[in-house]
């Protein structure tokens, strides 16, 4: 993984720089976005890996299979596949969103439930999560999933740090608590 996001970073940084220069983050985010789901199906790794397949014939599959792709997209695409670095898109895709957020100033919140969880209580965590990190911090993106593992409660990551209001996080807390 850390090779990968070493690989990835310099592709990522490039296209960053150049789609906030041309004003198209949001054109850019899409479009690496649908290029690394393209890439994720087996039919495309299998494509990406084949020796008798051309480079530049890969990137082309890629590009239509995504579709919507501009001139310095495909070019991109091209660069990627001449230095076979195909396999990194899913990564320069994340490293490209992380770049977006921080210069937007979004943060990007996962939220746990043991339970799903209605509009008004994401907006609640939403609006505590904003008083929390307050300073430079314009608005906050959430993604919801379910974990019935938690037992009760939320756990709440953001970046690399943890908010585990959960009861299996407070379980582990008292378990450690008695132990030590």
């Amino acid at each position: 993984m850390a090779e990968m996001l070493t690989i990835a970073r310099p592709y990522a940084e490039a296209a960053f720089k150049f789609a906030r220069d041309a004003q198209a983050l949001p054109a850019w985010s899409a479009a690496l976005g649908r290029l690394a789901s393209v890439l994720a199906t087996d039919a495309a790794r299998d494509l990406v890996g084949h020796p008798g397949v051309a480079a530049d014939r890969i990137a082309s599959v890629l590009a239509e299979t995504a579709g919507g792709l501009d001139a310095q997209q495909l070019n991109f695409v091209r660069l990627l596949a001449a230095n076979e670095r195909l396999s990194a898109l899913g990564e320069i895709a994340s490293l490209f969103e992380g770049l977006r957020n921080e210069h937007e100033g979004v943060l990007e919140a996962s939220i746990s439930s043991a339970f799903p969880i209605d509009g008004p209580q994401v907006e609640s965590i939403v609006t505590a999560l904003a008083q929390r990190y307050g300073q430079g911090v314009k608005s906050i993106k959430a993604r919801v999933t379910v974990d019935p593992d938690l037992i009760g409660g939320v756990s709440i990551r953001i970046g690399d740090e943890v908010i585990d209001a959960s009861v299996r996080g407070k379980l582990a807390q008292m378990a450690n608590a008695l132990t030590a």
